[in-house]
């Protein structure tokens, strides 16, 4: 047990990002402030390791020992497109500074994490012009780390379109293998903050944002960092996965028993919110000749100057993001057509824990909206599981890890 690497694990929702890390990493303490989200933690994990309350009241005392790992998926709504746009100064984005508190006094304990992992929404790339990412990056900068970030879309491991922004962090002192800086052009020593030995800093191979992971928009966001803050930067290598074996039609219940079907006038009025373009899906959908599954989103669009609810529609088995339900238009839609005949319903809540990569023991509240609110709000699983594999795992094969590992 004791060679396993440690972390901690804020922001923990449902413990996602746990089961992404899997039983080859020991959790030392979890956090979340919500109460609900902490008893589906507590029934899929135990509670021996989770502290429920505001990070804002969380000392380092409660925090055992010295984690190898931080991982933090804070919350993302004032950061999301489609919510405020208060950034890092809201109510609910802004809790990352209180958590950087936490991490700041852990160095000046002596205890630092060698690795820490923000995950959020892409928004954060550009959230207030980019001034926010380029505050983020500079809080890690400022405590010793070197960073990048990789915009991962968990479509590529499950039939769910949800790409987000991976922040990796790791101390300056440790040492990177090769393998995970990708392969480049040319490379620039840059002197070290002690003015000792020169690091290598990496650039991506070509800059034009085509790169599976490094998309325009971050390569766009690195762009406008200042030299110092991009003297710290690295440009992680990712491989491209395997292709996915998981289709949307997989994972929808014949019978699930949380939701109903539509009647047929319910799906006729869905019908009746539909543009041409969005009617052609379903047109097209009948001429398959098999049966075909897709999604739905009631959205609110303007047409001549008003505003109008839209029934969007999508056939290319990948549903939409899933998010937190906070009025009906959040909640997705199950769409089957077969044999001619159009059948519609809200996505079940073991579906949506599917969609996130949760197997099917995973406990979910009784409750709809509560199950909905819980995997709506988390991380992929399988994109944590690559991540680690890939990158994280790699990093505590490096003899100055597991020294300052064993040390603590």
């Amino acid at each position: 047990m004791a060679d396993k690497p440690s972390y901690y694990e804020f922001f923990a929702g449902g413990g996602m990002a746990r089961a992404g890390l899997g039983g080859g990493w020991r959790c030392l303490f979890a956090n979340d402030f919500d109460r609900k989200k902490a008893e589906s933690y507590r029934a899929n994990w135990g509670g021996e390791e989770l502290h429920v309350g505001d990070v804002r009241e969380i000392s380092t005392a409660q925090l055992p020992g010295q984690a190898d790992l931080v991982w933090a998926s804070f919350p993302c709504q004032d950061l999301s497109l489609a919510g405020a746009g208060a950034g890092l100064k809201g109510e609910r984005s802004g809790t990352f500074w209180p958590f950087w508190d936490l991490m700041k006094a852990l160095r000046k304990e002596g205890r630092a994490p060698s690795l820490i992992v923000l995950e959020n929404v892409c928004g954060a790339l550009t959230s207030h012009g980019g001034k926010d990412f380029v505050k983020i990056c500079e809080a890690l900068a400022l405590e010793g780390y070197r960073f990048g970030a990789l915009v991962i879309d968990a479509s590529l491991f499950v039939p769910q379109s949800r790409p987000r922004l991976f922040i990796i962090a790791t101390g300056e002192d440790v040492i990177l293998p090769e393998s995970l800086l990708r392969h480049c052009e040319r490379s620039e020593a840059i002197q070290s903050h002690e003015g000792g030995p020169g690091l290598l800093r990496r650039f991506a191979p070509r800059n034009d944002g085509d790169e599976l992971f490094h998309t325009r928009a971050l390569v766009s966001a690195h762009k406008t960092l200042p030299i110092a803050l991009r003297n710290s930067w690295l440009w992680w290598n990712l491989p491209s996965p395997s292709p996915r074996n998981t289709s949307l039609i997989d994972i929808i219940e014949d019978a699930p028993t949380d939701v109903d079907w539509h009647s047929g006038a319910e799906t006729k009025a869905l019908i009746a919110m539909m543009s041409e373009v969005n009617l052609a899906k379903i047109a097209e959908a009948k001429r398959a000749g098999r049966k075909m599954v897709g999604t739905l989103y009631r959205r609110t669009r303007y047409q001549n100057g008003k505003k109008i609810q839209r029934a969007e529609a999508r056939f290319d088995n990948i549903a939409g993001c899933l998010r937190t339900p906070a009025g009906g238009s959040s909640r997705q839609y199950v769409l089957v057509v077969n044999k001619g005949r159009v059948r519609s319903r809200l996505m079940s809540a073991r579906e949506t824990a599917r969609l996130m990569g949760l197997p099917d023991d995973y406990i979910l509240p009784e409750n709809y909206n509560e199950a909905y609110h819980l995997t709506g709000d988390g991380v992929v699983v399988s994109v944590v599981q690559y991540i680690s594999e890939h990158i994280l795992k790699p990093l505590f094969l490096v003899p100055n890890v597991k020294k300052s590992r064993d040390a603590a």
